[in-house]
């Protein structure tokens, strides 16, 4: 149902910040990740992950490195940053107050 060209300009950074908050992950865990917890209404597709976790890389939010995973093969897992962290506390305070205003004017409307 949902594609990343569905969400509010900015919004595939955030999920990806809060999803490598909790540990590291390479990209294709962090794509099934969101779809878990979106219970499958949010599915990121490679063309718009992997150029969202450069990016991220760029703006020195996330870090990656080179590990061997469970089946025998060499991924780049990223992780949040000091600065990314920070970065995830303010994006999560203003989603809050942006929906919170959004749902009144859907409530009062």
């Amino acid at each position: 149902m949902g594609k990343p060209s569905d969400l509010v300009q900015g919004t595939l950074d955030v999920l990806i910040l809060r999803t490598l908050a909790l540990e590291p992950k390479h990209g294709w865990a962090v794509a099934k990740r969101i779809q878990q917890v979106s219970r499958d209404v949010l599915q990121v597709q490679q063309g718009s992950l992997y150029p969202a976790l450069h990016r991220l890389e760029q703006q020195g939010w996330i870090k990656a490195e080179w590990r061997d995973t469970p089946g025998a093969r060499t991924a780049k897992f990223y992780s949040l940053t000091r600065a990314g962290r920070a970065h995830l506390q303010r994006e999560m305070a203003q989603w809050e107050r942006l929906s919170a205003a959004i749902d009144l004017v859907l409530q009062k409307a």
